[in-house]
């Protein structure tokens, strides 16, 4: 048996790809099916199965598709009752192929119907997905279909979590969320384990008692995209298969007939923006995150319009956006080195400029997640989050004065910074470096 792991950088996430005797299968696969396809027939295997762990908060599944093209099954959570037709997994009854036994295991927590898989080779456990269960090194959160429902979620994770624990040591754990996953709580491993190092080292596992471990996970939780409501209700429903990733250029005259709703998202890099751009367009450079961000911070079902850097492929930013249910792209402009209309933009700051603000009282903004405040912050730095800039900023900042915005890196300062010059604000953004630098080069300047 080989399992193949194919990463999803933008959402933390990991499908797999079982190979035995001539059969595949797929495990938790998103809604851009042609990656595992291509894989699948380069094996020359007969795809025989598509197994879901659960009803995915964090993207659109294209399990439904993905079976219906290749003539394979589908196979869900009984407890799931999506509308479509599918094999319903229920815990311990096997799904028999021979040699090899697909053997479900009700493990709810990260979801109500969450089902862990084991794989039975003969006779032998080898293998366990376990989706939003256990993970390398944490387990999945359990408040992403409401904090009222977070406690009782939790509680199942404790018995899932232990459920799963007393497999074979040398089973090896799939996960698939993973790093860089908003549905872990702390920070999960990137990798694959195996049981038994994941029973010395797992923090999920290290509380006996379950009212230590509730306290432990509730207290891990973390802020996560808005538009992750919306994804559960259209994985139970159905979701449509992949848009086309390809779009259409449109200019300044085909923009303004698109009207007033279209938000037009530049995925240029953050000083590429900076120095010029459309007005009241938000800025998310495209990297493996850009679908993220976009789906945090734009309302679910936005018509969109990119802005790209002349000559670019947009057919990743398409398929990252795609992925999140954001499928009303009109169109792109290709760069702004002809645009007619005035352009925006904001002044670009080094650390040593940044620390000398700083220590002269300029008005300075963090806008990383809290977990990081607690790492250090700039004294008198207002704290604001890039998901509340926009219900904060005009509670919390003075629109009188420049508005100094840092983050860990850049990435993130850039979103911010787009977005308070939307409200009217005046950003200078540290671009390429973090709030680890400043505070470096303060202290040098001491």
């Amino acid at each position: 048996m080989e399992i193949h792991a194919i990463r999803t950088p933008s959402l933390g996430d990991t499908t797999y790809l079982v190979f035995h005797d001539g059969l595949a299968m797929v495990v938790d696969p998103q809604r851009d099916i042609d990656r595992f396809e291509d894989h699948i027939a380069a094996s020359g295997a007969d795809l025989r199965l598509v197994l879901e762990t659960h009803l995915h908060n964090d993207y659109l599944s294209g399990g439904r598709h993905l079976a219906k093209r290749a003539g394979a099954e589908l196979v869900m959570p009984a407890g799931a009752a999506p509308v479509f037709r599918h094999r319903p997994a229920f815990h311990h009854e096997d799904i028999d192929l021979g040699s090899l036994v697909v053997r479900p295991i009700h493990t709810p927590g990260h979801t109500p119907e969450h089902v862990s898989y084991l794989l039975v080779v003969d006779g032998r456990a080898e293998a366990v997905f376990t989706g939003g269960s256990l993970l390398v090194g944490t387990a999945g959160r359990t408040d992403l279909l409401g904090r009222d429902r977070a406690e009782t979620l939790a509680r199942l994770q404790f018995g899932s979590v232990r459920r799963l624990a007393m497999l074979p040591d040398h089973t090896r754990v799939c996960p698939t969320h993973g790093a860089g996953s908003f549905c872990t709580v702390g920070t999960a491993g990137r990798s694959e384990s195996n049981i038994g190092d994941e029973k010395l080292t797992n923090t999920a596992l290290a509380h006996a008692d379950e009212e230590a471990f509730v306290a432990t996970h509730l207290s891990g939780l973390t802020p996560y995209p808005d538009y992750y409501r919306h994804m559960g209700p259209m994985n139970l429903a159905g979701p449509e298969p992949m848009p086309e990733p390809s779009l259409e250029p449109i200019g300044e005259d085909g923009l303004r007939d698109l009207g007033e709703d279209v938000v037009i998202v530049d995925t240029r890099p953050a000083k590429v923006f900076a120095a010029g751009h459309i007005p009241g367009s938000l800025g998310v450079e495209l990297r493996s995150d850009f679908g993220v961000w976009v789906g945090w911070m734009v309302p679910f079902g936005s018509p969109l319009v990119l802005v790209t850097e002349k000559g670019h492929d947009v057919s990743e930013a398409v398929t990252q956006l795609a992925r999140v249910g954001f499928d009303r792209v009109l169109g792109f402009i290709d760069g702004l080195d002809e645009w007619k209309e005035p352009l925006q933009s904001y002044r670009v700051a080094a650390p040593d400029e940044f620390a000398e603000a700083a220590v002269s009282g300029a008005q300075m903004v963090d806008t990383r997640a809290p977990s990081e405040w607690q790492e250090g912050t700039i004294g008198g730095a207002s704290l604001l989050y890039v998901p509340d800039v926009a219900a904060k900023a005009d509670t919390t900042l003075d629109p009188e004065r420049p508005v100094w915005v840092a983050c860990a890196s850049g990435y993130r300062a850039g979103i911010t910074a787009s977005l308070l010059e939307a409200r009217g604000f005046e950003p200078v953004v540290l671009a390429g470096a973090g709030i680890p630098d400043v505070l470096r080069a303060m202290a040098d300047n001491d």
